[in-house]
């Protein structure tokens, strides 16, 4: 009897813990995956690299929100590899899945978001998005990280970090608060790592690219141009970014609910200064927080990987509970297969808007495209999504030779799926 009890209140405590999420502004806080396929699909056995501390960071006040110091995880690469680097921004998803192993839902932390007010910083300060005190000490390195050839063909033995994400601005803002003892410190962060990790060999790079997803995708775009003038210019030097073309849409209710968060973000952390400067020139600091305004002045070739229903944004920008206060949306924001003609009528809107945003950036050969039409969210560090038998596909080219094709000049890609529901091959998110 005493299992028994056992076995019916630890899931009812984590079904609290998951709903106590949902009701903390989850706009603000961050977004939560409830994968209806769990995480049993991804690798069993996946590689587990450690958490290195930037120790130098702390004399350039580069530091997390609560002024522990920042850090990322690094598998050294070999052979062919050797000096050639991949630095992949830290992504920004919550995973609620089921293992088939365990009866027990698994939680998966995974993430990042936007700090773009006191509280929500306040409390961000105290878990790993800002402190490395709870950061994990070990993460697995899967997808675009992953050391095995036939999950990553083309960057198995590349020197893979992993930058920590502490700061709530993609890396971008410089300032403080210290009534409230929180520290904006992004912008170092982002250059004390590079310094480090040029310090441990990444100055030798003959190849590197930046990579990232949602808020680590937008970052990568930010720093792009700046990543590229680190190296020789014998370098061979690119940017990618997946699930981070987010854009100033109008949401169901006629408002701008992301561009309201990117103006608290932008005012709070100080990043104006830390914007590319031609941006500053034409628009407000807002706007160019946005990649739309953004990624035809990047002069680094740059591969913009995303779907086209990004999930996030349907979730957290496009319907959110604040913008949808008679629940309209609620099923259909958890699952699109629930969603009326009218819903997806907006929501093809949305997707032409980005199709809208990129046509200028797609008119440079030096760029990539993958726009598929999934209702998903970051593709390159789930193995299903990169690359395997059953990978998403826009003329049976999976993600992963989509983007090695590019970055290695084997072929010009620029691939935009037809619209929904045509392609069959996506893995969509359902939620619960």
């Amino acid at each position: 009897m005493k299992l028994y009890w056992v076995w019916v209140v630890i899931p009812f405590l984590l079904l609290q813990v998951v709903n106590g999420i949902l009701g903390f502004n989850e706009t603000e806080l961050s977004f939560i995956e409830a994968y209806d396929y769990g995480i049993s699909k991804l690798n069993h056995n996946p590689l587990m690299v450690g958490l290195t501390l930037i120790t130098s960071a702390a004399a350039k006040g580069a530091v997390c929100l609560d002024g522990t110091l920042p850090g990322y995880h690094w598998h050294r690469g070999y052979g062919s590899g050797a000096n050639s680097w991949l630095i992949q921004l830290e992504i920004e998803v919550w995973t609620l899945g089921a293992c088939k192993n365990f009866t027990l839902p698994i939680i998966l932390w995974q993430g990042g978001g936007w700090c773009n007010n006191i509280r929500i910083c306040v409390y961000r300060k105290k878990t790993r998005r800002g402190s490395s005190t709870y950061m994990e000490k070990q993460i697995p390195f899967t997808g675009i990280l992953s050391e095995k050839a036939e999950e990553n063909p083309d960057f198995f033995n590349w020197n893979r970090v992993k930058l920590r994400y502490c700061d709530g601005a993609s890396f971008t803002g410089d300032s403080e608060n210290k009534a409230a003892q929180l520290q904006f410190r992004g912008q170092r962060i982002w250059l004390a790592a590079m310094e480090d990790l040029m310090s441990k060999g990444m100055r030798n790079a003959k190849q590197a690219l930046l990579s990232g997803c949602s808020a680590g995708g937008l970052a990568s775009i930010l720093h792009c141009d700046e990543f590229r003038n680190m190296f020789p210019t014998t370098s061979k030097v690119k940017c990618l970014s997946d699930a981070g073309l987010f854009l100033d849409a109008i949401d169901v209710s006629g408002g701008h609910t992301l561009r309201s968060i990117y103006s608290g973000v932008v005012g709070l952390q100080g990043v104006r200064h830390n914007l590319p400067r031609m941006c500053n020139v034409h628009h407000d600091p807002t706007s160019c927080f946005f990649p739309q305004n953004l990624i035809s002045n990047v002069h680094t070739p740059l591969f913009i990987l995303n779907a086209a229903y990004d999930s996030w944004q349907i979730q957290s920008s496009i319907a959110p509970p604040s913008a949808d206060p008679l629940g309209l949306w609620h099923d259909c924001r958890l699952n699109h297969a629930k969603c009326s003609a009218s819903q997806i009528r907006f929501l093809q809107g949305f997707r032409i808007q980005m199709l809208n945003a990129i046509k200028g950036f797609s008119m440079s050969r030096q760029n990539g495209l993958f726009i598929n039409s999934c209702f998903a969210h970051c593709q390159t560090e789930r193995q299903d999504t990169w690359f395997a038998g059953n990978s998403p596909r826009i003329r049976n080219k999976a993600i992963a030779t989509a983007v090695g094709d590019w970055y290695f000049d084997r072929a010009g890609v620029k691939v935009i799926d037809c619209p929904y529901p045509c392609d069959n091959s996506c893995h969509n998110l359902i939620f619960s």
